[in-house]
């Protein structure tokens, strides 16, 4: 299991790998250091696949026998992701979150590393390069912003709550719904980052999230950080997260509390007839 010392060693390639691969190249990207995935708002960087280079080398150095499923390597073997509900020790890089924002001089971008055994995630760490921000957690430790310990605040109503709302993807029925409803709740916003977009739930900046892809780099750390500040999360069917997940299942909500949660299902995806 992780101890402190791997989690300031972990805490360490972090910063040490973002200051080499990923600040230089912020701003000063060459159309050379892109490539297209799945389509033009689908893209790697030099900055990606070179931060996941190191990250897996130091974090094989930290813990020699576990697998490491970095979000670059995922796409070339798909199979990789299976691997992550079977027992043994995995570590889980996304190594430049929210790239669309990083290639565009949004400086809306983070670093994502979880350590997983037996198909648990056990520790999270979210980075923020430009603001050398790090937050973490370990399983029944706490969350910790820079060495402060978080806290999950509740808003006193749902009016009074920002939530995360991304309709891009998903079943289009319950995004319509969704979508069709939002105007229950307060303001929504979508930050195209998980790491910052966690980061915020933990400030009181935003109430709650719904996501509709649950990649596991993009999710298994967050979740735990927000669980262990606590925060409440599962599937709107009431299934927990496991970092195996398939991309697309029933859309995962992320809240401050399970009465919040409950009440912010029942708005957005009860079913029920919708005035027109």
């Amino acid at each position: 299991m992780i101890d402190d010392a791997a989690m300031e060693a972990v805490g360490r390639a972090l910063r040490e790998v973002s200051a080499a691969a990923i600040l230089p190249r912020f701003r000063a990207l060459l159309p050379s250091d892109l490539t297209e995935k799945e389509g033009p708002h689908d893209l790697v960087t030099a900055a990606d696949l070179e931060s996941e280079r190191m990250l897996a080398e130091r974090l094989a150095h930290i813990d020699p026998g576990a697998l490491v499923v970095g979000e670059e390597a995922a796409e070339s073997d798909p199979g990789l992701v299976a691997h992550l509900g079977r027992p043994g020790r995995a570590w889980i890089i996304d190594p430049v979150d929210g790239t669309l924002n990083f290639t565009v001089g949004l400086p809306l971008f983070g670093v994502i590393i979880a350590y997983v055994v037996d198909g648990v995630t056990e520790a999270g760490w979210l980075y923020d390069p430009l603001r050398d921000r790090l937050v973490t957690a370990r399983r029944g430790h706490g969350a910790w912003i820079d060495g402060r310990q978080a806290q999950i605040t509740v808003p006193r109503s749902l009016l009074a709550m920002h939530g995360i709302l991304n309709s891009r993807n998903g079943d289009r029925n319950l995004v319509a719904r969704m979508t069709y409803r939002a105007n229950r709740i307060g303001s929504m916003m979508v930050l195209r980052c998980c790491a910052q977009e966690y980061m915020a739930m933990l400030d009181g900046a935003i109430s709650f999230a719904v996501y509709h892809r649950t990649k596991p780099w993009d999710h298994a750390a967050g979740l735990l950080i927000h669980a262990e500040a606590g925060g409440f999360a599962a599937r709107i069917d009431g299934e927990a997260y496991r970092p195996d997940w398939p991309v697309r299942p029933a859309p995962l909500l992320v809240a401050p509390d399970r009465a919040s949660w409950e009440q912010i299902r029942q708005t957005l995806f009860a079913e029920e007839a919708d005035s027109p």
